[in-house]
This record gives structure tokens, C-alpha cells and sequence, in this order.
């Protein structure tokens, strides 16, 4: 089993950062692949970031320019540093896990972009 645990959400001002975090546990492989999600009521999760074991990314069309994602393997987390934020980024924010053909999701974490 792998335990993802998210933080770092919360409110931020437009145009403001954040930096998100998901800590890993458990019996992942070095080889896993982690992402962010995110779904806002009423919308269909959608993919935010995604990083390789190799450090490869992927990020949204939407989000490119705004956004980094990062992973240091010796602590098992990935980070999403969200900058230049707008309110339509206000979101559950989803860690995820695929290693070993299974994918482990994280519980997420709110951000809120409001003036």
C-alpha cells in the first residue's frame, strides 16, 4: 500500500504562489510515477502536472508558464509550485501515485484564490 499525505493548500491572493506538497509512504517503487490533479464542484478532475521517476514532466496547456512540478526521491514527495495564481485555480488539489500497476490517490487539499 502507499499513503499519500497533500499540504501546503490554503487561500492565496490572485496573482499570488503556492507551493504544494505530497509526501509518499509505503511500498512504492523508486520508479513510480506521481501527478497532481485538481477538481473545482461541478467540473470532472482534471490532470494538473505529472513527473517521472526520471524527472520527465507533463503540464496542462492551461497551466504552462504557471506552474512547476518537482520530486525529491529521497524524501518520496512531489511538489507543484503554482505562481501568477487565479481565482479559477481555486480547486481540490489531488496527489497521485502509479507504481506497481496500481494508481493511490491522496485525500487533497484546498486552494482558494480569492481577493
Amino acid at each position: 500500500q502507499v499513503q499519500l499525505v497533500e499540504s501546503g493548500g490554503g487561500l492565496a491572493q490572485p496573482g499570488g504562489s503556492l507551493k504544494l506538497s505530497c509526501a509518499a509512504s509505503g511500498s512504492l517503487s523508486s520508479t513510480a510515477s506521481m501527478g497532481w490533479y485538481r477538481q473545482a464542484p461541478g467540473k470532472q478532475r482534471e490532470l494538473v502536472a505529472l513527473i517521472g521517476s526520471a524527472g520527465t514532466t507533463v503540464i496542462a496547456d492551461s497551466l504552462k508558464g504557471r506552474l512547476t512540478i518537482s520530486r525529491d526521491n529521497a524524501k518520496n514527495t512531489v511538489y507543484l509550485e503554482m505562481n501568477r495564481l487565479k481565482p479559477e485555480d481555486t480547486a481540490v488539489y489531488f496527489c497521485k501515485c502509479s507504481t506497481r500497476g496500481l494508481q493511490y490517490w491522496g485525500q487533497g487539499t484546498q486552494v482558494t484564490v480569492s481577493s
